[in-house]
């Protein structure tokens, strides 16, 4: 290394021991830049919690604890980083989605009190999901938003199917709207809710089963707030809804409904 040649700005070869201490010493074996500036990376792997709370208690404790020299600055990026623009892109698609569906609704069963009942039917599935994530640990990922987003799609299809059979028992077939109606029309729908129910669960059961597994990080936490959801949501579909229809909503036979 030493000798090797270095042209000086006259134009006259040097070596580099001329000019420089060469020694040999324990240091840094790779030196990285970006955008001319000084680069080093610090890589750690999360296990057992959110990426998310993670990254924010590694922040508050460097901006508590650590002091950075003149012209050095933290970036973080990785995992942490492409979760977190996922979590916000998917959480606003959701959100107009979700502004869409109520619309279509609206239209669809004539009224905002059936469009209200439906979406009531949407904390019965959260309940099931929320008590899976905490059972197993906790951890809220990408998996099991998108689990949440799938699950209140099914729940919100059985919400419709009860609600608008209600509909039509009263408008088309003119049967009184009392508690009779309701216990009627809960039980005629009480086979295509749960076999809506049932055949979802069993598709995802094996993808819940091996939840955690490698290959599987995205499908297995989905699957298994779906399942969770799917228990409640039926359950309390089939027991609660009725009870709130019944009580709120209002079906006249020449009418569609009234807000």
């Amino acid at each position: 290394v030493g000798e090797l040649p270095l042209k000086t700005p006259d134009g006259r070869m040097v070596r580099h021991e001329d000019v420089a201490d060469i020694t040999q010493t324990a240091g840094r074996y790779l030196i990285l830049h970006d955008d001319a500036q000084r680069l080093q990376v610090v890589t750690a792997q999360v296990q057992g919690r959110a990426l998310s709370s993670f990254v924010r208690a590694v922040k508050k404790r460097i901006a508590a604890q650590v002091v950075l020299p003149r012209g050095t600055y933290l970036v973080f990026a990785g995992d942490a980083a492409e979760q977190a623009r996922a979590e916000r892109d998917l959480l606003l698609h959701s959100a107009m989605a979700a502004v869409g569906v109520a619309l279509l609704l609206y239209m669809a069963l004539g009224g905002m009190r059936s469009t209200v009942l439906v979406f009531a039917n949407l904390p019965f599935a959260l309940a099931g999901g929320v008590a899976i994530v905490l059972a197993t640990g906790g951890v809220m990922s990408i998996g099991s938003l998108v689990g949440f987003v799938t699950l209140f799609g099914i729940t919100l299809r059985n919400a419709i199917m009860l609600i608008s059979h209600y509909r039509h028992l009263v408008e088309i077939e003119g049967v009184p709207w009392d508690k009779a109606a309701a216990i009627r029309g809960a039980a005629e729908r009480l086979s295509p809710i749960l076999m809506t129910a049932l055949v979802t669960a069993l598709g995802l059961l094996p993808l819940a089963l091996t939840s955690g597994a490698p290959g599987n990080e995205i499908e297995g936490p989905m699957a298994m707030v779906i399942l969770g959801g799917l228990i409640t949501s039926t359950v309390l579909n089939l027991l609660v809804l009725p009870t709130l229809a019944l009580r709120y909503a209002r079906f006249d036979r020449q009418t569609d409904n009234t807000a």
